[in-house]
């Protein structure tokens, strides 16, 4: 039996409703495929129920609990508040695309859909600062093994860094 199959209703309903109420907040639409929004839904909703936390179930964790404690995957994730980028595609546009806008050239989520601009600019991206931004990239390029130099990072994090 899967972790998904023995989850609280009343978790599931309250997932259900984070999933709706962030994404209108933030401008965009819960995934219009049902089908792939449940899924991930029930994915946040089994490790509320099993961590306390809505840790994101599209990565693989050798340890989750101390994932949980780093906080960098806990929905809404760091890179949906840096970039307003969700590669669960459960935040999208109403295409059911994810915003890549903010994303580097270089960035996966970049390369596989190609730029899909923010429908709600204004909105959302809170960790948008230039030093974490600047922080997670230089991770991003360490953990995939990019030769990316370092003032090309800088470029880019002032370039999207919400100015105050």
């Amino acid at each position: 039996m899967s972790a998904t199959e023995n989850i609280d209703p009343k978790i599931l309903e309250k997932m259900e409703k984070f999933a709706e109420n962030y994404a209108k907040k933030c401008g965009l639409v819960v995934n219009p495929n049902r089908e792939a929004a449940e899924a991930v839904i029930k994915g946040l909703a089994a490790h509320v129920q099993e961590l306390g936390k809505p840790l994101c179930p599209c990565n693989f964790y050798p340890d989750k609990k101390e994932e949980v404690k780093l906080r960098r995957w806990i929905c809404p994730c760091d890179e949906m508040q840096m970039f307003k980028y969700c590669h669960c595609l459960l935040f999208t546009t109403p295409e059911g695309l994810p915003v890549t806008e903010y994303l580097p050239p270089w960035h996966e989520g970049r390369q596989i859909y190609g730029e899909v601009k923010d429908p709600a600019p204004d909105k959302c991206r809170a960790l948008a600062r230039f030093d974490k931004i600047l922080e997670y990239l230089k991770e991003y390029v360490k953990e995939h093994g990019l030769d990316i130099p370092e003032e090309e990072l800088i470029k880019w994090a002032e370039k999207i860094a919400k100015k105050k």
